[in-house]
């Protein structure tokens, strides 16, 4: 039996009763079980002989009358799938770059009965300086964005990786442990940025083009490994 087919019958058998029940004429939780198996082997990079990356950032979007039903068991489903989903990709050598978590949103253009699923890998970040409060990011004159964290930048600027060393901690296979260095000088027309390969493995893109060294502007982006950062500057 295989990974995939375990996974279902495991769901099957613990949603079964209540759950099935309650949506024998809609969309199935064994059937979103089987779309989030299918899209995490269709997504999986090979990291290794040993290792493939999957995404952990899940959405399944569903028609209005589907998300209510399923809505309205809180969070019995999504942990169920989450639970599973871990079961499977261990199964498979999957590595995740951060908290697994799936969210359920309404699609306008889906009718009853049909779903579909979105993923990408967000990997864990946090910074070795204490969280910046809401006040602090909206004072800051330049700040970063990345996978829904915030962090204001003042001179002289820090250094992206994965090692401990790193001023921002991005835990995602493909950064090297010091692999950008994000430098910032003020002048009187306020904050100057620019991005500095730090001898990465893998190379920094920025606005898709890839380089050593850039200066950058607001909405600047920068990618590194699989992680997205975006730079955000205000006006002085």
């Amino acid at each position: 039996m295989s990974g995939l087919q375990r996974f279902e019958n495991r769901l099957e058998q613990m949603i079964s009763g209540v759950f099935a029940r309650t949506f024998r004429s809609a969309v199935q939780p064994v059937e979103i079980s089987s779309a989030l198996a299918r899209e995490v082997d269709n997504s999986a990079q090979v990291l290794s002989r040993d290792r493939r990356l999957a995404p952990n950032d899940f959405h399944v979007e569903l028609s209005e009358p589907d998300h209510s039903r399923l809505s309205s068991l809180g969070s019995a489903l999504t942990d169920e799938l989450i639970g599973l989903l871990k079961e499977h990709a261990a199964a498979q050598s999957y590595v995740f770059t951060g908290p697994v978590s799936i969210t359920l949103e309404v699609a306008d253009d889906l009718t009853t009965g049909r779903f579909r699923v979105r993923s990408q890998a967000m990997a864990k970040v946090s910074s070795a300086a204490p969280e910046a409060s809401e006040t602090q990011v909206r004072r800051a004159t330049a700040f970063l964005e990345v996978n829904g964290e915030r962090l204001p930048l003042a001179p002289p600027g820090i250094v992206v990786g994965r090692g401990n060393d790193a001023d921002l901690r991005v835990n995602d296979p493909g950064v090297s442990r010091r692999h950008i260095e994000i430098r910032v000088t003020q002048d009187d027309s306020g904050p100057r940025v620019s991005v500095h390969d730090l001898g990465s493995t893998n190379g920094v893109l920025v606005n898709g083009k890839r380089v050593e060294n850039a200066a950058i502007s607001d909405g600047a982006v920068i990618r590194v490994g699989n992680t997205t950062i975006t730079l955000h500057q205000r006006q002085v």
